[in-house]
């Protein structure tokens, strides 16, 4: 017996924040026979970003293919989308989760990336909010997902990263992700 590969796709919506978008979405990928694996949906000021990662057989994905030009249109809203594979599983790291909060500024989140690029440390996912604290003032806090080589010195690459962060005035913390 032959096994059925799927195949997958990347799609990304942007448009204007509105109740009903998840919803036609999700319906219209789940009646072509797509399955969605992984997703992000956020506001974005007065707009709404979604990404998804859909799987499905070659007819399924040719049949989400072919409806989100009309999809697009009747939601008012702009897709992409791209086929992919699923990603292989990185044997040789460890998934670790970062923490940080501070007092917003331009360009912090790019501060966080340099650190982890210097340390061959490969950034999987990041999250990053403002929020008025209670005094009035502007902060961002960011979740970065890295996986870390399992060759690295992990009380090393602590100190490494608590001395940057308190260089930068952040408050940080480095903990292994539990699934």
């Amino acid at each position: 017996m032959t096994a059925v590969l799927n195949s997958y796709l990347v799609i990304t919506v942007l448009g204007p924040d509105n109740p009903y978008v998840v919803n036609q979405l999700t319906q219209s990928l789940t009646n072509c026979g797509g399955n969605i694996l992984n997703t992000r949906m956020t506001s974005l000021g007065n707009e709404f970003g979604i990404m998804l990662l859909i799987e499905g057989s070659w007819g399924a994905i040719a049949k989400i293919e072919a409806s989100l030009p009309l999809l697009e249109q009747k939601l008012g809203v702009v897709i992409t989308v791209r086929r992919t594979t699923l990603k292989q599983p990185q044997l040789q790291t460890m998934s670790y989760l970062v923490h940080a909060v501070t007092i917003d500024r331009e360009g912090i989140i790019n501060d966080l990336a340099k650190f982890f690029t210097s340390q061959d440390i490969n950034i999987e996912d990041v999250n990053a909010h403002t929020y008025l604290a209670h005094t009035g003032t502007r902060m961002s806090s960011m979740t970065f997902n890295v996986n870390i080589t399992i060759k690295t010195h992990l009380p090393t690459l602590r100190e490494k990263f608590m001395l940057y962060c308190d260089a930068l005035n952040l408050d940080a913390g480095l903990e292994p992700l539990r699934d």
